[in-house]
């Protein structure tokens, strides 16, 4: 019992600092990428140089995707797939997958972080949905090794035009709290030292006060003092949401946050919830997905991925980039009408969708 109230700081400090630890993870990741992974022989400085302008478009997109709450993949793959070999070589679907994985989980994991310190995460919720996740996006990862280029987009656009429909149906607005708690005039004092109504819960991950009555009903306070009341009922319609979605988010890279965030709402779940507690679903299970798709392909005997074959001179710019995108995306999402942002997000993701259908019809013509 004596090392709870210990646990209890280094988990504040640790979130009073985030910001620091998070952008520590890239700085450490391209350290160890540059001395430790495997590249092609005689790499010098314009081996490493040679992507340097993904920076500003990765950074972007994470800021993007994470303000809105979905898998960053449902851009970058895209990207990777019309707009990068503009400027380069393509690259295979296995490897454009493998890139838009290693990215998003870092940008959701750095964004997450951030939503957890407004205390805008559902610990139970987000432990239950990945656990129901996991062999889905494991099948759905080793799946992509094996299928034919044409069948993959075409899957591929008909996820993004459900992902269309699904952020053109689905209130992301903000309105969604009492805001009692901070104007309650006998509101107390919590750890962070915002104002609330609820006593702290040393269980929590988040500074917020959250309380769990007998009868279900979920009471939690985020550091602005705002409160939202909902039950987490309805896990049986969010696990067949998770399940398909995750089944895309192991092939595509993409899908369990599109489906994830839509079936919470759809559950009454407050949607900044909603959206906070799917970034730890979407970060976890992109890297798991990325793990799979690394080390996956000897398993099934399809195109073998290995350390050796993944371009690391994209990822030392991509990984920083969806890291700092993640921990903007709180901001923006303060700041900016998610309707709008979601609207443009889901007319994008229609034509790509259509444009994805072309080229899978030429794959076959």
């Amino acid at each position: 019992m004596s090392d709870t109230p210990s646990y209890s700081r280094v988990q504040k400090s640790f979130l009073k600092y985030q910001h620091v630890f998070v952008l520590f993870a890239p700085v450490l990741f391209i350290t160890s990428v540059y001395f430790a992974a495997p590249t092609p022989a005689d790499t010098g400085s314009g081996y490493w140089l040679e992507f340097w302008w993904l920076f500003p478009v990765f950074m972007l997109g994470a800021t993007i995707v994470n303000t809105v709450g979905i898998s960053g993949s449902a851009l970058f793959v895209p990207f990777l797939i019309f707009i990068f070999p503009l400027f380069a070589q393509p690259l295979t679907p296995q490897t454009i997958v493998k890139v838009g994985l290693i990215s998003e989980a870092f940008g959701l994991s750095s964004s997450a972080v951030a939503f957890i310190q407004y205390g805008l995460v559902d610990r139970r919720l987000a432990l239950s949905l990945v656990a129901g996740s996991i062999p889905f996006v494991i099948g759905g990862a080793l799946l992509s090794f094996v299928i034919p280029e044409v069948l993959f987009h075409s899957l591929l656009g008909l996820a993004l035009l459900a992902a269309s429909y699904l952020l053109f149906t689905a209130d992301l607005g903000h309105g969604d709290h009492d805001g009692s708690a901070s104007s309650d005039a006998d509101a107390t004092t919590a750890a962070d030292g915002g104002t609330v109504a609820l006593p702290n819960d040393p269980g929590k991950l988040g500074p917020a006060g959250v309380r769990t009555d007998d009868d279900g009903t979920v009471t939690r306070v985020d550091r602005e003092g705002d409160d939202y009341t909902y039950t987490r009922s309805g896990y049986l319609r969010r696990f067949a949401n998770y399940s398909v979605g995750g089944t895309f988010q192991g092939l595509a890279g993409f899908g369990v946050g599109e489906l994830g965030i839509v079936s919470m709402l759809g559950t009454k779940v407050p949607v900044r919830v909603a959206i906070g507690t799917n970034h730890i679903v979407v970060a976890l299970t992109a890297v798991l997905a990325s793990v799979v798709h690394v080390f996956g392909g000897g398993i099934v005997g399809g195109h073998s991925l290995s350390l050796a074959t993944t371009p690391w001179n994209m990822v030392v710019f991509t990984v920083p980039a969806t890291v700092i995108g993640g921990q903007i995306a709180p901001y923006v999402s303060n700041a900016l009408e998610t309707d709008t942002i979601k609207n443009g997000v889901g007319v994008l993701f229609a034509v790509i969708s259509i444009a994805l259908f072309l080229m899978a019809a030429g794959g076959i013509l």
